[in-house]
């Protein structure tokens, strides 16, 4: 798949997911097969006030291409002033505008999912950001806003004549947020109804449902969210799928643990021990999911304030669980 000018080599890639998708787990998923990722997404009028954590966001780390920044807005001004400011602090090789986020905080601002109420004012955005750019730019949106107004297909049509180089689409609409179905038959409407990449998103979990959504959607590429919360090994099981190949099973707990405290430890590089490990809490207790005789741990996660509590708790954790 080309995005672009840009060369994608690989079927999966990471969904963009606040207060996940850092540089480190980025790293990781990376490290495991993802053919893309992408940062949490950034204000883009908070970038143009030069707001310091939102700079943060934009770490990526060298060697981990491609890889894409998302910003989020509805001011066309705005967001073509933040799109090059938002290339040039992450390196990043493609520009995504988000049109999908269901959160209210976001789309009651006009934001996000809100956006696909107001399709001029989206085509407005996404001409603006691609003529300020100098990359390819890609946008993520929804189904529609309700059952009511499901306009995913207008909406993919108006992205490639506005200049997208690449659309992804959630088979949710805003009011489901994240419950229900996902809906791969309006995924499939999109991908006929343009020329562009498609990329679909929404209830791909496990290895074979990446082989399903690509078969049944005819789409180009599978974007993969919760699925990958403390599994990044998703993407090398996904891959072997679409191969053809035994897809590997989850390495021991053991493995899986030590990565975990690499990816905490990097971004305690990155972004300070304090973050690091106030984040980490969520991070540790995905890796334990479905781990039997965890409890203990889980509470221990949610104590952790240092390094040493990282080390001290995933060491327990190696020697008194399977």
């Amino acid at each position: 798949m080309r995005i672009g000018s840009v060369e994608i080599n690989g079927r999966l890639v990471l969904a963009p997911m606040a207060g996940v998708t850092d540089a480190s787990f980025r790293h990781l998923c990376r490290r495991h097969g993802a053919a893309l990722t992408c940062t949490e997404m950034v204000s883009a009028r908070a970038l143009t006030y030069g707001d310091k954590k939102t700079k943060a966001l934009l770490q990526t780390l060298c060697g981990d291409g491609p890889v894409a920044v998302q910003i989020f807005g509805h001011e066309p001004e705005v967001m073509a002033e933040a799109a090059p400011m938002a290339r040039e602090l992450s390196g990043a090789d493609i520009i995504d505008i988000n049109m999908g986020c269901p959160v209210g905080k976001i789309a009651g601002n006009g934001d996000g999912c809100a956006l696909m109420k107001n399709i001029d004012l989206a085509a407005e955005i996404i001409s603006a950001v691609v003529k300020a750019s100098g990359c390819p730019v890609t946008v993520k949106f929804r189904k529609g806003w309700d059952k009511g107004n499901v306009n995913a297909v207008e909406f993919a049509k108006m992205c490639q004549s506005a200049g997208a180089a690449a659309i992804a689409v959630h088979g949710r609409t805003r009011v489901q947020m994240y419950e229900g179905a996902a809906d791969w038959d309006i995924i499939r409407e999109v991908k006929r109804a343009v020329e562009i990449p498609v990329t679909a998103n929404g209830d791909v979990w496990t290895a074979a449902d990446c082989a399903h959504i690509l078969r049944y959607t005819g789409c180009d590429a599978a974007m993969i969210g919760r699925g990958s919360f403390g599994n990044p090994w998703i993407f090398e099981q996904g891959n072997a799928a679409l191969d053809g190949l035994p897809v590997p099973e989850a390495p021991p707990l053991a493995r899986r643990i030590d990565e975990a405290v690499e990816q905490i430890e990097l971004s305690a590089e990155l972004r300070g021990e304090r973050v690091a490990c106030l984040e980490a809490r969520r991070h540790l207790a995905w890796y334990l999911r479905g781990v039997a005789h965890s409890s203990y741990y889980k509470q221990e996660i949610v104590r952790m304030e240092t390094l040493d509590d990282l080390h001290r708790t995933a060491a327990g954790i190696k020697k008194d669980l399977r």
